[in-house]
């Protein structure tokens, strides 16, 4: 089954990659905080082994990037670091990563008074893989703050190392320790949908106007992959997929002809858009491009 590049109102920006070139290398997973009139994404330097930081005012032009948390050999677990979500309080700012050694991903917790020099938690990581579904690796936080529950909120991703199989929910007051939900996995593939009939990973949500939105990747296999949307009232259970699914998937013999994932959306208000900036691949070299959607309405059936 062939599915459009671009689909629901979504479009591409310029069919080009916004950050990463042949020069610097892979970059991948975009996690973008809006702070201070300007963008920040923070996102995973593959030659590096890092995460790094770059800052925008549109969100197409972007700095130089900056390393701000390196591999930690000595740990046993952060040979690579990768696939960071940041929160931003009144107590600073709070990151959540991902450790890779020996085949395996771990959860790691750092904080910051600025998003920019970073202090970790120890040298061991908060979450672990330790039930079968999550096999080998817990990677891809998103973490939002629930400040009228007064706890944060993870949604994240288990099973292969390679590219996770499913999504998962935990809860934590402390950022540290974590509890799982008893129905985890909370998102698996839906196989009446071949464009996502092999995994399910790597979401972003948001909360807003009384739903759990979540932009996710579906991978038809395990080198295609596309972007889509679901809600649900709790951010856990009765998953509603958008009729338009999926949004956003690769350009035959473009940048991102193989691929398309790890989204992350941020609307702007001034602009009346939607922002999204994903992953795309053709081949090896990943890169991070654009995707806009005009109006806030995502197309829902309502």
């Amino acid at each position: 089954m062939s599915y459009a590049p671009e689909n629901g109102g979504w479009k591409k920006f310029d069919n080009t990659p916004v950050l990463g070139d042949m020069e610097t290398g892979t970059f991948f997973e975009p996690f973008v905080l809006e702070d201070n009139s300007e963008y920040r994404m923070y996102f995973s330097w593959r030659p590096q082994k890092s995460l790094a930081l770059s800052t925008s005012t549109d969100g197409i032009s972007w700095s130089q990037p900056r390393i701000i948390l390196g591999p930690k050999l000595d740990t046993g677990w952060e040979d690579d670091l990768n696939r960071c979500s940041v929160v931003k309080k009144d107590d600073g700012y709070h990151m959540w990563y991902c450790g890779q050694a020996r085949g395996r991903t771990w959860i790691g917790y750092a904080i910051s008074a600025d998003g920019y020099e970073w202090q970790r938690h120890g040298n061991m990581p908060v979450m672990i893989p330790e039930h079968p579904w999550e096999f080998r690796s817990v990677m891809c936080p998103h973490v939002l703050w629930d400040e009228e529950d007064g706890v944060f909120k993870m949604w994240y991703s288990g099973g292969e190392t390679y590219e996770p199989d499913a999504i998962g929910y935990a809860s934590s007051v402390d950022g540290i320790k974590w509890d799982k939900h008893p129905a985890n996995p909370i998102f698996v593939p839906h196989h009446e949908f071949p464009w996502e009939q092999d995994k399910v990973t790597a979401c972003q949500v948001d909360k807003r106007d009384g739903w759990y939105v979540m932009f996710y990747i579906g991978f038809e296999d395990l080198h295609t992959a596309r972007i889509g949307i679901a809600r649900s009232i709790d951010g856990i259970t009765r998953w509603e997929r958008n009729p338009h699914n999926p949004i956003i998937g690769p350009t035959p013999d473009a940048w991102d002809g193989d691929a398309c994932y790890k989204p992350f959306a941020i609307w702007n208000q001034e602009r009346e858009q939607w922002l999204l900036w994903y992953n795309g691949r053709n081949a090896a070299p990943e890169y991070i491009g654009l995707a806009t959607h005009d109006g806030y309405d995502l197309g829902f059936d309502d």
